[in-house]
């Protein structure tokens, strides 16, 4: 897995047994390969500026580094690749238009160079047959958070604070079709974005949250982005660096110039508007199913980057007022290892025959098997 981020892969080893509600799954390694900074700018560069060229050639290029990735994680559990049944590779997002004339999305690291360096049936390209069954493509990971969380007597929201911010409702004994999922906004991209131009590349990202805790929120700034018309658009709906990339952070930065904000309020800004347009969705779509007996059961799982931002925490924390607060690592898994754990569980699935999306939350027309299946 890597994120809209682009900062790395994020690879898992998981022994997986059973299938549906009934999922067990063990956790046997997790293997986390950065980005050099080249190819950091390559990829995020292709996302809106690519060429044809380019990207054909990016394609490549990533299906080998994915190949690297898994051949890495592979040693880390003490396994060959001969003991590996297959590979599920969710790809580099560089395009995602859910809402275009023709809906689409692309994602790339080419599943044939990972299955030719690595000998392993790969499973990838996973968001493409929902989108043909009138989906977004997105979001997948609910179907692992549902046999992976679902609890008989608590409600759960699992929030990923990744490059963008996304979110899965379990009421209590949830039924696949009760699941409600969506992307709440930015999670870390515009955050790292307004980082990286106002330190002139010299930071990706607010470490520890240490620049925003020194600034103080521009209120005005901050409804002008919650009026942005992804905040304010119905379910279903997803996101990426079309609307929360480059031209956004431009943006952002030139108004709060204007503002006369410093650097550590443009920072701090941009954190709590990922908290706020998250505590906004949970009022807007979920919190009105609970009962007051409900709320005091709930659960908010975190994952992904922004937990190892205490402020982006801390502010979350005081607009959503309501649940406690919890993290991956209480459940046994670690944040980072999340995604790619969902995926190996959606590649097991689509072995199986099966469909792993949730139309509930992507919109689709039915349930679908998913990906594309390349012999090792």
């Amino acid at each position: 897995m890597s994120g809209t981020s682009a900062d790395g892969i994020d690879a898992v080893v998981v022994r997986i047994s059973s299938r549906g509600p009934g999922v067990r799954t063990r956790l046997l390694a997790h293997h986390h390969q950065a980005f050099g900074s080249t190819l950091r700018k390559r990829i995020l560069h292709a996302c809106l500026h690519g060429t044809v060229a380019g990207i054909c050639e990016l394609n490549f290029l990533l299906g080998e580094q994915f190949a690297r990735a898994a051949l890495a994680v592979i040693h880390d559990a003490n396994l060959k690749p001969s003991q590996i049944t297959a590979i599920g590779s969710h790809g580099q997002t560089v395009h995602h238009l859910p809402k275009a004339e023709t809906p689409s999305t692309l994602q790339i690291g080419e599943p044939c160079v990972i299955a030719e360096r690595t000998g392993i049936m790969t499973v990838a390209d996973f968001r493409v047959r929902d989108m043909a069954a009138g989906g977004q493509g997105a979001p997948l990971v609910p179907y692992a958070d549902w046999v992976l969380f679902t609890h008989e007597r608590r409600p759960r929201i699992i929030q990923n604070l990744g490059g963008i911010g996304n979110l899965t409702f379990l009421p209590p004994g949830a039924e696949l079709a009760e699941v409600i999922a969506f992307d709440t906004g930015p999670g870390n991209m515009v955050i790292d974005g307004v980082v990286a131009a106002l330190s002139r590349g010299r930071k990706t990202y607010d470490q520890d949250g240490r620049w925003a805790a020194s600034g103080l929120t521009s209120d005005r700034l901050l409804r002008e982005c919650l009026h942005h018309p992804f905040i304010r658009r119905a379910l279903p709906k997803t996101t990426g660096r079309e609307e929360f990339g480059e031209p956004f952070v431009a943006w952002f930065i030139k108004r709060g110039r204007q503002l006369h904000l410093s650097h550590a309020d443009l920072v701090a800004t941009a954190t709590e508007f990922t908290a706020a347009s998250i505590a906004r969705a949970y009022r807007r779509f979920l919190l009105p199913r609970l009962t007051a007996r409900q709320l005091n059961r709930l659960q908010i799982i975190l994952g992904g980057g922004g937990v190892k931002n205490p402020t982006l925490v801390r502010m979350l924390f005081e607009r959503i007022g309501v649940g406690t607060l919890c993290a991956h690592e209480d459940f046994g898994i670690h944040s980072s290892a999340k995604e790619p754990l969902a995926f190996a569980i959606l590649a097991h699935e689509t072995l199986a025959g099966k469909p792993g999306n949730v139309p509930s939350a992507t919109g689709a027309r039915r349930p679908v098997v998913l990906g594309k299946i390349v012999p090792g």
